[in-house]
């Protein structure tokens, strides 16, 4: 039980400070509806059994099983994660591959990526942070799409260097705007 009221409130917590984020960047549906699959419940039992409180319970499932079955639920269903936009190449290259996801998913992405990193770090968060996190898993996002990456990564070194509140205004006015970066 101690467990799932843990799980509950960091889940109830990320989501609610995505929202507020997206909406500081005009992202209200976005907002409203951030990883609402959590608390379905072929998400929300493996957050419960592997909760920890200080990373994902998803890395506790993939180390026990092999394999995140949360994880595998929550991607196909939520678009601002970038394994969401994988599909069959056309070109006759790869197999599969990373498909350009649409600005104001890449947002919401950054959104989630401040926000977890703010509700696992607390008062040790800093804006450099997320691109920290974002570097240590670089090499194995193979299945990204090039213009995605780019895009991330201009937007996570400019949190880093710039901060949040001209990182948050750049991405409402111009990033969403399409404005090229």
């Amino acid at each position: 039980m101690v467990k799932a009221l843990g799980h509950f409130s960091t889940i109830t917590r990320h989501k609610i400070l995505v929202m507020k984020y997206c909406f500081r960047i005009g992202l209200y549906k976005q907002g409203l509806s951030h990883d609402l699959s959590k608390y379905s419940w072929s998400e929300f039992k493996i957050g419960c059994k592997y909760y920890v409180g200080t990373k994902s319970p998803n890395n506790g499932e993939r180390k026990a099983m092999g394999m995140s079955t949360a994880w595998l639920h929550h991607k196909g269903r939520n678009k601002h994660h970038h394994e969401y936009w994988i599909d069959y190449d056309n070109k006759g290259g790869k197999a599969i591959d990373g498909v350009e996801m649409p600005r104001k998913y890449v947002a919401e992405m950054i959104m989630d990526r401040i926000c977890a990193s703010k509700v696992y770090e607390g008062d040790a968060y800093t804006d450099q942070m997320p691109l920290a996190y974002y570097g240590r898993g670089k090499d194995k996002d193979w299945l990204l799409h090039d213009e995605t990456k780019r895009q991330m990564e201009f937007l996570l070194e400019m949190l880093a260097t710039k901060g949040e509140t001209e990182t948050l205004k750049y991405i409402r006015y111009h990033f969403l705007k399409g404005e090229a970066i």
